[in-house]
C-alpha cells in the first residue's frame, strides 16, 4: 500500500478572468494519479512564483493569501495521515474528496438545512407557524448565496463550518445583503440550530459556535401616541379596503394581538371571563402560549361591527383580514394620509397596546405580559423602558400631594464646618 504524496500549489494563465487574474489550484498526485482542486483565490501571474508554489511580496493581501495556501496544504495532509490511521486505500481523487468532505462519510451544510425545513413543513399547524418555515427558507438561501459566493461550490461540508465560516457569514449578511444587525444574527442563530443538530447526532466532533460573540441588539420599539391613534379612529377614508384595514388595526391596538392572531381569531375565542366580562383566550400562533385579553370597549364596537359581515358568515372568523404584505402596504398609505411619520406596520399595534393603551394609563408590567403571551417579563420589560411620560406623570402626581399647602416649606440650615487644617 503506497502513501506516496505529491502536492503542487499552481495557477491556471488559461482562464484569466476580467482583471486578468488567474485562479489558483492544488493538484494532488499518488502513484501517478492526479486529482485537482480550486482553491477559491486568485491571483495576477506576475505576482505568482512557481519554483515556491506562493505568491510574490510582502504586502498584508500576500501574506494573507500564503498563509491561506499554507492552512490548505495542512489540511490535506491531515486528511492523508486520517486515511492512514483507518487503513484505508488512498488515491488521489479520494484524498481530494475526503478534503472536500464529499465521501459518504461527511453530510453537507444545505442538505441538512434542507432535511431539516422538510421536517418543520410537515409540523406546520401542530409544532411551528408558517412563518417559522419561511425564515428558515430566507436564511437557507442566504446562506447558498453566500456559499457560492465565497467557495464558488453549490454546498460544502458540515466539517467545513467553522467560526471563520460563521463571522463572514455575518459580515456578508450585513454588507452584500444590506441587513441590519439583529437581522443578520437571526439568520446566523438558524443556522446555529442546524449546527447544534449536527454535533447532537455526531455528524461534525466540534462545535463552531463556541467561541461566536455576537449578541441581540435591544432596540427601541415605536408606538402610537393617543394622539395620533385618535387621528386614524377619526378619519373616514372613503376607500372600503383602508377602513376595514384601519378598523382591524385599531382592533389589534386594543388587544395586542399579533397579525396572525388576529386573522385565525374565531368566536369561540371570545369567552365569560372570570369578571362576566367578555375575554378572548387564545393560544398565540408564533409562540403557542396562552393570551387572556378583557375586550376594552373600543375593541368591542369593532367585533359587532363585523358581526354580520357577508365574507364570515360561513368562516368561522371574526374579521376579513387581508395578507400581511397587502395589510401593511394599505397602512403606509393609512399613515400618508394622517400625516404620521412612523414606520405605521401592523406590529406597531402591538406595541401600542403594550405602551400607550396599558402601561402608560397604569396596567402592572405582570399583566400586559400575560396578556401579550410573553414567555418572559424580560421581553415585557423593553417596552417599559421608553416611558418617560408615565414617570413625568407619576412624578407630578407626587409633586401636588407634596406642595407647599400640604407640606411646611423646606428650609435648609447653613453650617459653619472647621477643618484641622488651612487651604492655601
Amino acid at each position: 500500500m503506497s502513501h506516496s504524496l505529491k502536492l503542487l500549489i499552481y495557477i491556471k494563465k488559461s482562464k484569466l478572468d476580467n482583471l486578468g487574474k488567474a485562479p489558483i489550484y492544488a493538484r494532488i498526485t499518488i502513484d501517478q494519479q492526479r486529482a485537482e482542486l480550486s482553491m477559491c483565490r486568485k491571483i495576477e501571474p506576475s505576482q505568482w512564483s512557481n519554483d515556491t508554489g506562493l505568491a510574490k511580496g510582502s504586502s498584508k493581501e500576500i501574506q494573507e493569501l500564503n498563509r491561506f495556501i499554507a492552512s490548505i496544504k495542512s489540511k490535506i495532509f491531515i486528511c492523508q495521515q486520517r486515511l492512514i490511521e483507518k487503513g484505508e486505500v488512498i488515491s488521489a481523487i479520494k484524498l481530494r474528496d475526503n478534503y472536500l468532505g464529499k465521501d459518504k462519510e461527511s453530510k453537507m451544510l444545505l442538505e441538512t438545512f434542507q432535511e431539516h425545513n422538510d421536517q418543520i413543513e410537515k409540523l406546520i399547524g401542530i409544532d411551528f407557524a408558517p412563518n417559522t418555515l419561511i425564515r428558515y427558507k430566507t436564511t437557507k438561501n442566504h446562506i447558498q448565496k453566500y456559499i457560492f459566493k465565497q467557495y464558488k461550490v453549490k454546498d460544502i461540508p458540515l466539517i467545513k463550518v467553522d467560526i471563520l465560516f460563521i463571522n463572514n457569514l455575518e459580515y456578508y449578511l450585513k454588507t452584500i445583503q444590506k441587513c441590519s444587525h439583529n437581522t443578520s444574527y437571526k439568520y446566523v442563530s438558524n443556522l446555529k440550530k442546524i449546527i447544534r443538530i449536527a454535533y447532537t447526532n455526531g455528524w461534525i466532533k466540534t462545535y463552531p459556535f463556541l467561541h461566536y460573540k455576537s449578541r441581540f441588539k435591544i432596540v427601541d420599539r415605536e408606538f402610537l401616541t393617543e394622539k395620533e391613534i385618535q387621528s386614524i379612529i377619526d378619519k373616514d377614508f372613503k376607500i372600503e379596503r383602508l377602513n376595514q384595514v384601519k378598523d382591524i388595526f385599531i382592533f389589534s391596538c386594543f388587544t395586542g394581538l399579533a397579525y396572525s392572531d388576529v386573522k385565525s381569531l374565531s368566536k369561540s375565542d371570545i369567552v365569560i371571563g372570570i369578571d362576566g366580562e367578555r375575554w378572548i383566550k387564545i393560544k398565540r400562533t408564533k409562540t403557542k402560549t396562552q393570551s387572556n385579553i378583557p375586550i376594552l370597549p373600543q375593541a368591542e364596537t369593532i367585533i359587532r361591527k363585523y358581526s354580520n359581515n357577508p365574507d364570515m358568515l360561513n368562516l368561522d372568523r371574526i374579521f376579513p383580514v387581508a395578507s400581511n404584505q397587502k395589510t401593511n402596504a394599505y397602512l403606509k398609505e393609512i399613515a400618508n394620509i394622517c400625516k404620521i411619520s412612523k414606520n405605521l406596520t401592523f406590529h406597531l399595534a402591538r406595541h401600542t397596546f403594550a405602551t400607550t393603551i396599558t402601561l402608560t394609563n397604569g396596567v402592572s408590567i405582570e399583566s400586559v405580559s400575560k396578556m401579550l403571551g410573553h414567555k418572559s417579563l424580560r421581553t415585557t420589560q423593553h417596552y417599559a423602558k421608553i416611558l418617560d411620560k408615565k414617570v413625568s406623570e407619576d412624578m407630578n402626581t407626587l409633586r401636588a400631594k407634596m406642595s407647599i399647602g400640604k407640606q411646611k416649606e423646606y428650609k435648609p440650615k447653613c453650617y459653619s464646618m472647621s477643618y484641622p487644617f488651612s487651604i492655601k
